[in-house]
């Protein structure tokens, strides 16, 4: 073993085979020095031996030793490790940066009610990063509106918008999709979805054709957020049949363009989405990642795709190390999100923005679902500093015991009023009528014969206004405000202690994400040393803002 006091420490017995020639001044033997030839990514690192101390340096290069007996120049120094450049630019798959017209292979995933914002969108974009906009829960005119704004700001993109699978209120869906094919949205983060439907098979066919040399020419591209492989198989294959003969019978979809939807999967990428905020199956990265790209290998297999759909991973992404096993995994991108929501460009309140930034990675659980709340769906929240996830709790637990309002016993129905809704049940379910009558009318011609719906409804009047309050900031609503996160947000407060990106104000989702990618290249680096047989104090393991 070589060792010096400087950190640096050599385990084995080298052959020195290969010797570094170079400026001998150029050699850095103290901390610090060394550290920073360690971060200068753009250029080799030259682990060297001088004498019996090791030392670092960018420049020189790298050489055969010389016959045995041949007198070795001065500036020749025996080469113990070595490192090539490595970029930000060069971590995940060079084919998802070119088909999307990336710099980064990083992408702000989606969070609903607009928390992925308009100005989320286009910061990231305009620093040739994807982020999708969060229209999860939004009325068609707001989601317009967005689509005008952020188009306006990136005409050439980079951006993409949300589709999220709505079981219980389709019009949700199937609007979002005409609003896309409207204008044109070229990219859609498909999520939440338990089984492929006629709304996002018309998005992806209704954007299919051949160019001169008779190629396939994609328009409406689809990366799909998942977590099980059932649902993975399904935007792996091609449309179904059935559903595409529907659509040529509706007039949506011309013969040419169900034919080609044959002959490609339903999404070019999918995110493998571990433990994230919001709608999650609290999956393990390391498990789910693998499993998820091996199926990707099978289904290519029987397919033979010219282009097989790219496999990244989201969900617990939050820190260069999290992001350095990813990649190292296979992904082909990651996806952030709970940190992107403390961001200065999200379209959370700014109560939500400081809570989140001083949340550990055990304060978040599991609560009851708005848009799947019958479903018995849950999602994950935080659970520091509000009593969302016990209301929550209570009104599904209450739903699931009595079949409708007036079966609660008289106590519960007032403290559901005083302690939960602020107001009457039914001040409430007026509001109900009202909010549906825009947003899907038939969910009230559902309920009027059904006690228990209408009971439903009631409920996820309190479940979808917690998460709207939560980016408004309404005023005496913080105990219930519904904040999604996972418990990488946690991990990211952990990493950026002590800088300047500990405070809320000072966090800017470019910034973000340029020092989470630069340093998973920095630990790339270290790791490359490492399986050379070198070994570096923590102190050199250490990147942060």
């Amino acid at each position: 073993m070589t060792t010096t006091d400087n950190g640096l420490h050599f385990y084995g017995q080298p052959t020195y085979q290969q010797v570094w020639q170079g400026p001998t001044n150029s050699i850095s033997f103290d901390l610090v020095t060394i550290k920073t030839k360690l971060l200068t990514l753009n250029q080799p690192c030259y682990v060297v031996k001088v004498q019996n101390q090791l030392g670092v340096t960018n420049e020189g290069y790298v050489s055969h030793l010389a016959n045995e007996g041949t007198k070795q120049p001065p500036n020749v120094m025996p080469l113990v490790a070595t490192s090539q450049p490595i970029a930000p630019a060069q971590l995940g798959d060079p084919a998802f940066l070119a088909f999307h017209g990336l710099k980064l292979a990083y992408i702000g995933g989606s969070m609903a009610n607009g928390i992925s914002s308009a100005a989320l969108v286009i910061a990231l974009g305009q620093a040739g990063m994807l982020c999708s906009f969060g229209s999860a829960g939004m009325v068609p005119a707001r989601i317009e509106e967005a689509i005008q704004e952020v188009q306006r700001a990136l005409p050439n993109g980079p951006y993409a918008f949300n589709l999220i699978h709505s079981p219980n209120e389709e019009a949700l869906e199937r609007n979002a999709v005409k609003l896309y094919l409207q204008h044109g949205v070229p990219i859609v983060e498909a999520s939440a979805y338990l089984d492929l439907t006629a709304h996002i098979v018309y998005y992806r066919a209704a954007g299919l054709g051949v160019n001169q040399q008779n190629q396939i020419v994609i328009k409406n591209r689809v990366i799909a957020k998942l977590s099980r492989r059932e649902v993975a198989a399904k935007f792996m294959s091609p449309a179904p049949q059935k559903i595409l003969r529907q659509l040529v019978e509706q007039g949506l979809i011309s013969e040419l363009q169900a034919n080609l939807a044959q002959q490609i999967p339903i999404a070019d990428d999918i995110t493998a989405e571990a433990d994230s905020g919001g709608h999650t199956d609290n999956r393990p990265l390391v498990s789910l990642l693998p499993s998820i790209i091996a199926l990707r290998d099978e289904i290519q297999t029987q397919h033979n795709y010219a282009q097989p759909p790219r496999v990244g991973a989201g969900g617990g992404v939050s820190t260069p190390a999290s992001a350095l096993a990813t990649f190292m995994m296979g992904a082909a991108y990651v996806v952030t999100g709970s940190v992107n929501q403390a961001c200065v460009e999200s379209g959370a309140c700014l109560h939500v923005k400081k809570l989140l930034a001083e949340v550990g990675m055990a304060d978040v659980t599991m609560a009851p679902a708005a848009d799947m709340f019958e479903m018995g769906v849950k999602l994950q929240v935080l659970k520091r500093g509000t009593f969302f996830p016990m209301r929550a709790q209570k009104l599904y637990d209450l739903y699931k015991e009595y079949d409708s309002i007036e079966a609660i016993p008289t106590d519960e129905r007032v403290k559901l009023e005083k302690q939960v809704f602020h107001r009457s049940l039914d001040e409430i379910w007026d509001g109900c009528v009202t909010f549906f009558q825009e947003r899907d009318p038939d969910q009230i011609s559902r309920s009027a014969n059904n006690p228990k719906r209408k009971m439903a409804l009631i409920f996820r009047w309190y479940l979808g206004l917690s998460s709207r309050w939560a980016v408004i900031g309404e005023k005496g609503r913080e105990m219930d405000y519904q904040i999604w996160s996972g418990p990488s947000m946690g991990a990211f407060n952990d990493w950026v202690r002590g800088t300047y990106l500990e405070l809320p104000e000072n966090r800017h989702a470019v910034d973000v994400a340029h020092h989470l990618m630069t340093g998973t290249a920095f630990l790339y680096r270290l790791q490359h040393l490492k399986i050379q047989g070198l070994q570096l104090s923590p102190y050199y393991g250490q990147y942060q803002p």
